[in-house]
């Protein structure tokens, strides 16, 4: 069986782990976790880089550091992990949701503006399959109604927007390092604050509410409880692990996209032919080859695909559950009907991609693919 996906090692993972052990001090913000920081903060030009034990922490910070308030509304696409949704449900918030766009799973930033009440807070944008949003229409539109933009870059390491990398636009982003991302470090997130006035309380929130790092810099003589917050920082093993990969970002980034491009190239024909769609990658963007999804025409082809591959050894997935149908939210949502949002969850089809998987395989599961259509041509 072809796994959807497989953690890898790629460089001193378990060096730098014994390491990390080896300097007394495997909490929080120990050495790796400063070389993580000073990574992202220097190769991406981010005003502030904080690791968190998941992306799902980092958007729940970044919900908290907004102020998110018992009826203030969120503006996202209902195509997005749930973690998306749950870090504004938990203060509160009422959710708004977006579609898609047509040939993207991206917010459809043509929409947001009418979406917008006076009671809209922010606006969180997915880059889906670390493909950008398009983000000079929804800055704009921020701006004009002062709305804080966040980004949930989940996917999105090391791809960018008009030459700006990604996480860099808004002023907070999340990233995530779990296991089926570019660079992992089993589970592991990271906010990004790139609005300077957030960068005090950031570090509050992240150490339970209290100016502990402050203490442990010599600024203040001692520490105490000045806010709300969690234990949001990672273990220095998480870190040692992260990076260790990060060493090696450009040689990970180079062999998937070669991976993806191989995708591409056996797929073509499909596309040509009418039965599925490729990935779309608008002039502004660059594709760090998160993902290779493909679209099927309805639910029972992708049910059958799936099946096919299955069968003949590969482990190919759906994606997102709309989360305006979810059990949890669709007696909350306002009924606004979602088509492209419940095409991508009815037709999307993830495809396996992972760091060590070779091109043999990709070109056997691009085969079992075709034979499935040759085999299904209704």
């Amino acid at each position: 069986m072809i796994p959807f996906n497989k953690p890898f090692l790629v460089g001193k993972e378990t060096e730098y782990i014994r390491q990390a052990v080896e300097s007394g001090k495997i909490s929080g913000d120990g050495i790796f976790t400063k070389r993580c920081h000073e990574f992202f903060e220097k190769r991406y030009g981010f005003k502030k880089a904080l690791l968190t034990t998941s992306c799902t922490d980092a958007l729940e910070m970044a919900a908290i550091l907004i102020d998110t308030k018992p009826g203030d509304e969120i503006i996202l696409p209902s195509f997005t992990f749930v973690s998306t949704a749950n870090a504004f449900v938990l203060r509160g918030a009422k959710l708004v949701f977006a579609d898609c766009e047509s040939d993207t799973p991206n917010i459809d930033a043509d929409q947001i503006e009418s979406l917008i009440s006076s009671k809209t807070k922010a606006i969180v944008v997915v880059h889906y399959a670390g493909i950008a949003c398009d983000m000079d229409k929804i800055l704009d539109i921020a701006q004009r109604h002062r709305l804080y933009v966040i980004e949930d870059a989940a996917q999105a390491v090391d791809s960018f927007y008009k030459g700006r990398p990604l996480g860099s636009l808004g002023q907070l982003a999340a990233f995530s390092f779990h296991e089926t991302k570019n660079v992992i470090s089993g589970e592991g997130g990271m906010l990004v604050i790139n609005d300077e006035h957030f960068v005090k309380r950031a570090e509050i929130i992240r150490e339970k509410g209290t100016n502990r790092s402050a203490f442990f810099r010599g600024e203040i003589d001692k520490y105490g409880w000045v806010d709300i917050g969690s234990s949001f920082l990672p273990s220095d093993i998480i870190a040692a692990f992260l990076y260790a990969q990060l060493e090696h970002l450009d040689e990970i980034q180079n062999k998937r996209k070669l991976l993806w491009n191989s995708y591409k190239q056996g797929l073509k024909h499909l596309e040509v032919a009418g039965k599925i769609r490729l990935p779309h990658i608008p002039d502004f963007a660059t594709n760090n080859a998160h993902m290779f999804y493909i679209v099927c025409r309805d639910i029972k082809k992708r049910t059958q695909l799936i099946v096919h591959l299955r069968n003949n050894g590969v482990h190919a997935v759906f994606h997102y559950l709309s989360l305006h149908k979810s059990p949890y939210y669709k007696d909350k949502h306002d009924g606004k009907n979602l088509f492209f949002s419940d095409h991508y969850t009815d037709c999307l089809v993830r495809l396996p991609m992972y760091y060590e998987l070779s091109h043999e395989q990709v070109s056997n599961i691009c085969n079992h693919i075709t034979e499935f259509y040759k085999n299904n041509e209704s």
